[in-house]
């Protein structure tokens, strides 16, 4: 499954910040719309308990739950993420999620405003690693430019696509999907998340 990064992940490596900000942009969201954390469960569609260990910054999370929390929440994906004092539209720079190998990683590097927002990333992935990922609501698309490899993207009921360094993709991403890396050395691309 596909995390964001814990505190347990690689014990040599400083927390990230993100971490904490999820776990007080939730605390801090759910008690200004009056919601306790089972309310907040059951519009999300989580458990209590992974609600109480997002909030105290002790729980592995994917990303797609914390998208479903942003929607329970009425707020973007970037808001549980991002420091709550830096405004809409600014740099993130917050490493959201990293696979087994080192060189898999995903940092959240900024959003501006679309029908909902537009999120900018940039991945990584290692040999043979692989990062699935859930089906969005209607209207997200996915727009990806690969700088170093090949990326080959995977969605249900299609066929596979190999997109080669300097070449891009755009999809609709309201299927399940997957992102892998079928090579032997990593790739690198650019993501555009828009909804």
């Amino acid at each position: 499954m596909s995390n964001i990064l814990h505190s347990q992940d690689r014990p040599t490596e400083r927390r990230p910040d993100v971490l904490a900000h999820v776990a007080g942009n939730v605390r801090a969201l759910r008690a200004e719309r009056g919601l306790s954390q089972d309310g907040l469960a059951t519009a999300a569609d989580v458990s209590r308990r992974m609600i109480s260990g997002i909030e105290s910054g002790e729980a592995n999370v994917s990303l797609s739950t914390l998208d479903r929390l942003a929607a329970a929440l009425g707020v973007s994906f970037s808001r549980l993420v991002r420091p709550p004092e830096m405004p809409d539209n600014s740099r993130i720079d917050s490493l959201a999620w990293r696979g087994p190998s080192p060189d898999s990683r995903a940092t959240l590097l900024g959003t501006v405003p679309a029908a909902r927002e537009a999120e900018l990333w940039t991945w990584s992935l290692g040999a043979g690693e692989v990062y699935p990922a859930e089906a969005d609501a209607a209207n997200w698309h996915e727009m990806l430019y690969v700088t170093d490899g090949v990326l080959t993207v995977e969605r249900e009921g299609a066929a596979p696509k190999r997109v080669e360094r300097g070449d891009f993709l755009i999809f609709t991403s309201d299927r399940p999907y997957l992102f892998a890396n079928r090579e032997t050395e990593p790739v690198r691309f650019v993501r555009n998340v828009v909804f």
